[in-house]
């Protein structure tokens, strides 16, 4: 599943989200989803088959991996299963609309195997910040790892 795009969004008095039409094609059938805390304080949406794929990834750490083990606890600690209707909404929980200080105003990305749900404002700083270097990220981005 390729899930794409920047679509500014509205949370509703209920923290309701509505994907748009063009993401809810991108997911297909799913009606259930997983939302957890991310980086830069946001929110990170996936589908069952996309946290089973991160899932095997997080698998491939040994159990001895004293980060890796910290890194599970929070995030599947933190995670919550949440429903699509078939209006398209998905309710987001308080705790984590607070965690990820989301208003009124939200931005919903596609993220290649997520959705990131981000507030629009930090969202609009995050992008002013980052997207000058895009090249330079390019660039770091797609050079050969040396295995340590």
């Amino acid at each position: 599943m390729l899930l794409t795009g920047t679509h500014p969004r509205t949370l509703d008095e209920k923290n309701r989200l509505t994907l748009p039409k063009r993401v809810r094609e991108q997911v297909g059938d799913e009606t259930q989803m997983f939302v957890v805390p991310a980086a830069d304080q946001s929110l990170s949406i996936y589908t069952k088959d996309g946290l089973e794929s991160i899932s095997a990834k997080l698998d491939e750490a040994p159990a001895t991996d004293g980060d890796a083990r910290t890194y599970r606890r929070l995030f599947f600690g933190q995670m919550e299963e949440v429903e699509l209707d078939r209006s398209g909404r998905i309710l987001i929980p308080d705790r984590l609309v607070e965690f990820a200080g989301l208003e009124h105003e939200v931005v919903l990305l596609g993220v290649r195997d997520h959705l990131e749900v981000w507030d629009s404002s930090r969202w609009q700083a995050y992008f002013a910040e980052h997207s000058p270097r895009f090249d330079k990220v390019a660039e770091e981005a797609f050079r050969p790892r040396k295995d340590n």
